[in-house]
């Protein structure tokens, strides 16, 4: 199955049917769309985690990846950081209401991903 795509003057991000280079939308989709950013936001959609927690919710995300992410998801106002006055020290993420509809908008793309990546993968493009 073939699906065109017509870039719409009309469409968000675009100006005279161009995706213009210095377009702030460019920033934005490579925070929240990096293989990271999209799998911190959907690990925090159904609840608040700690730091450990979101370890072991993400398998092989670095110390130094989930840190910078989460920096980076934060300064967007996508994700809050709470840390509280406690021994050991506690922090816990959560998503903002922005955060929350940016992930009801990603569980989509991520269904459709998860049908199709044994075949996309399998073919070895």
């Amino acid at each position: 199955m073939k699906v065109s795509f017509e870039v719409s003057r009309a469409r968000p991000g675009v100006t005279d049917g161009v995706f213009p280079k210095k377009c702030a939308t460019r920033t934005v989709l490579d925070h929240v769309t990096s293989k990271w950013g999209v799998l911190i936001l959907l690990a925090l959609q159904q609840e608040s985690l700690r730091w450990g927690e979101l370890r072991r919710a993400i398998e092989g995300i670095s110390e130094k990846m989930l840190a910078s992410t989460l920096r980076t998801l934060e300064a967007d106002g996508f994700v809050h950081r709470e840390a509280q006055a406690s021994i050991p020290p506690r922090v816990d993420y959560e998503l903002t209401e922005l955060g929350h509809e940016l992930a009801l908008r990603l569980l989509p793309l991520m269904d459709w991903i998860a049908d199709n990546a044994d075949e996309i993968t399998s073919t070895g493009r």
